[in-house]
């Protein structure tokens, strides 16, 4: 067996069900799930019209590269999104099977495992953050390094303070934005600083954009869009996208990356043997996805009254900063977030997650820590009754 898979840590659902068993929540209660990502809002009708008129496409071998149609389809999102320029379909985007499996897998790709005077190449990662940046490094046989996300800086990473020697083993980052789980955006100030380190340095840039199309006041900003406000190309830079949560199909698995054409090709050879090629169905139907936005905006106002209906209650009961995109709450509680997350459990039947679970200790310190995440993915009324329900737990645990 594999030995760099005894390194991998418990998924973070893995360790809230050992938290909470034996716990026997509020039998009075209906149950309120807060805890995972997984969108709610139905599949668009678009996509799923897509599906069911496209069976044909299950007699044939797909190609890895995904139909000229398709790629056509991503290259004019990327185009009408951000006002990109001189988008190739053939060369700037690749589709994939979601963005966890591309997450991990371009860290197969672009890691040399061979260590440099003894030392493991590094992987840079925010903290809190994905799992998957963390088990794609280690299985790519390198060393994760921590960047903790300071709520004194808006959550923002200390670019500044990362050891040079760190950065001269350095050879992938992970950045997230907006971030999961606290929503945050990177502002183009903050992309330069970045791009000025990986240009230094050499590494490159895998830029988890999932949660690109929730947000509040203004689109978020993307890397490539980024890179090209700064005047610089789109060397080692590769941006993931996902229809998951812009258009509520995460059972369909599929997303694309974009950005550097030559680490695309390489990624197309690695992915041509890994047999990650996407059915001609799920072609159709993400081809239908990309090229309708009024699904986008239904969704979006139905997260924007989720927040507007429970923001300003919750920030009552606790300090409640509303994110800049996304669909979590990162909230501040009193105590042990295990314990917070346990008592809720218990006494309300409120499901949520432990912020120290998406977080690893560094430097002795566990940036989670004290934090839990609330996704606001069930209904309205649902999301609504969980935040009556945790105001008053709060209330009560003070009194």
């Amino acid at each position: 067996m594999n030995p760099l898979l005894n390194k991998l840590n418990p998924y973070p659902f893995e360790r809230l069900r050992g938290l909470l068993a034996g716990v026997v929540p509020n039998p009075e209660l209906s149950a309120v799930n807060l805890s995972i990502g997984e969108p709610k809002h139905p599949t668009p009708k678009v996509i799923t019209d897509a599906l069911a008129n496209n069976f044909s496409g299950l007699s044939s071998y797909p190609a890895t590269a995904g139909s000229e149609g398709l790629r056509l389809a991503l290259a004019n999102w990327l185009t009408n999104r951000y006002g990109l320029l001189n988008v190739d379909p053939k060369r700037h985007v690749l589709p994939v099977l979601g963005s966890r499996e591309a997450l991990f897998s371009l860290a197969q790709v672009i890691i040399d495992p061979t260590p440099t005077k003894g030392e493991a190449p590094i992987v840079l990662s925010p903290n809190p953050f994905y799992q998957i940046y963390e088990g794609a490094a280690l299985l790519a046989g390198a060393q994760a390094y921590y960047l903790d996300q300071d709520p004194a800086s808006g959550f923002a990473c200390n670019w500044d303070g990362i050891p040079a020697a760190i950065l001269a083993r350095t050879q992938l980052l992970f950045v997230c934005s907006p971030g999961n789980p606290t929503g945050r955006v990177m502002p183009l100030a903050e992309w330069k600083k970045v791009f000025e380190l990986a240009d230094k340095y050499g590494f490159v840039i895998a830029s988890d954009e999932c949660y690109s199309e929730i947000w509040h006041s203004s689109p978020p900003l993307g890397a490539l869009e980024a890179a090209q406000k700064l005047g610089r190309n789109w060397d080692r830079i590769i941006s993931f996208t996902s229809l998951s949560k812009r258009s509520n199909a995460p059972g369909l698995r599929s997303g694309f990356v974009s950005g550097d054409p030559e680490i695309l090709a390489k990624f197309l050879l690695y992915r041509t043997y890994h047999g990650s090629a996407m059915s001609l169905m799920v072609q159709a139907a993400s081809t239908a996805a990309w090229s309708d936005e009024t699904h986008v905006l239904q969704n979006r106002a139905q997260y924007a009254a989720k927040y507007e209906a429970t923001c300003a209650p919750l920030n009552q009961a606790l300090p409640c900063p509303m994110p800049d995109a996304g669909f979590y709450y990162w909230l501040k509680v009193p105590g042990s977030d295990e314990q917070f997350v346990q008592d809720l459990y218990r006494q309300c039947n409120v499901l949520s997650l432990p912020g120290s679970y998406l977080s690893r200790e560094n430097l002795g310190f566990n940036p989670g820590s004290g934090y839990i995440r609330l996704a606001l993915v069930e209904s309205l009324e649902t999301c609504k009754t969980g935040a009556d329900r945790l105001i008053s737990f709060v209330a009560s645990h003070a009194v």
